[in-house]
């Protein structure tokens, strides 16, 4: 099915027991192997009553801002957890070559996260791992890694969830544990996710002319890519549950990274426009959107109603 028309991670956290003192990064890998700019925002009042929560929460006031860094491999010791990060790198960079049975779409991982996920401000991975456990509003619950990862894979990727004892879900976890390699747990890192821009009211008629005369070249000019981009909409392109399907992130997005060639050059006016107009073409449905936001507290720009949000508008 397609449907016409991610998400903020609003509490950093971790733990009590990995909140002591960094691990060491091979004892962290070796673990792993064996087994948007982010907000410190609190959750709302009434999401805030679950004690995993408040420890999450209390963690990432204490952790403070870090310097953004790319780890050396050479600061890998052991060739197993090297080989492991060599894998989990190799999924990130040719996700549906290398998962076809778990992508359902044209894009991979570092579609969205430019600079194959090693560059501030484009949605980097460096200091993730470090981020989780994190409360997430859109699932109200604590979330693990290995959750946001089949996040991506479900809804940016339109797939299937890897299993959580797999060895590609061990070697992507292995990978981003690396990328962590010295940033304290709940940290904020300078550069992470994308820096934000103040919402403006976007229209489709400028945002189509925007598109033609600078988005086509890469991404074609029925947006459904080409061999240098993903598409943008259609049933190749991420689906309606996805973090970019939300016409704030797709803008915040737009506004740093595109055009490829020329990053920044847009008006931020620019960027809300091209976002409303590639968020309202057709694109594929996500089946559990309707139970995203149990607390009835979506963001403003969520392109779909939700079971929780009905319910609290009902009773007003």
């Amino acid at each position: 099915m397609i449907s016409h028309v991610n998400e903020r991670h609003v509490v950093l956290g971790a733990p009590t027991a990995r909140a002591a003192a960094l691990v060491p990064l091979a004892s962290v890998l070796l673990a792993m192997t064996a087994c948007a700019p982010a907000e410190r925002a609190a959750p709302p009042a009434d999401t805030v009553r679950k004690p995993e929560a408040l420890a999450a929460a209390a963690l990432a006031t204490r952790a403070g801002r870090v310097p953004f860094r790319v780890p050396d491999e050479s600061e890998i010791k052991d060739s197993t957890v090297l080989a492991a990060v060599r894998r989990g790198r190799a999924l990130a960079l040719a996700t549906r070559d290398s998962l076809p049975a778990n992508v359902g779409n044209k894009l991979r991982c570092v579609s969205c996260h430019m600079g194959d996920g090693l560059k501030a401000d484009h949605m980097p991975f460096i200091g993730v791992y470090a981020r989780f456990p994190q409360y997430r509003p859109r699932s109200a619950t604590v979330e693990i890694i290995e959750d946001r990862i089949n996040d991506c894979f479900e809804r940016s990727m339109n797939g299937k969830a890897l299993a959580r004892d797999s060895r590609a879900m061990r070697d992507m976890v292995a990978y981003l544990a690396f990328l962590s390699y010295g940033i304290p747990v709940g940290a904020q890192v300078e550069g992470q996710g994308i820096p934000r821009i103040d919402p403006l009211p976007g229209d489709t008629l400028r945002g189509r002319e925007v598109f033609a005369a600078t988005c086509t070249v890469c991404h074609g000019a029925d947006g459904q890519g080409t061999t240098v981009a993903p598409p943008l909409w259609g049933p190749h392109s991420y689906n309606i549950g996805a973090g970019m399907a939300r016409i704030r992130t797709a803008a915040a997005f737009i506004k740093i990274a595109m055009p490829f060639d020329k990053p920044g050059t847009l008006t931020p006016q620019q960027a809300y426009d091209v976002a409303t107009y590639l968020n309202t073409r057709p694109r594929p449905d996500f089946a559990r959107k309707a139970g995203d936001w149990p607390n009835g507290d979506p963001p403003p720009d969520v392109a779909y109603p939700t079971k929780a949000a009905s319910r609290k508008k009902g009773s007003r």
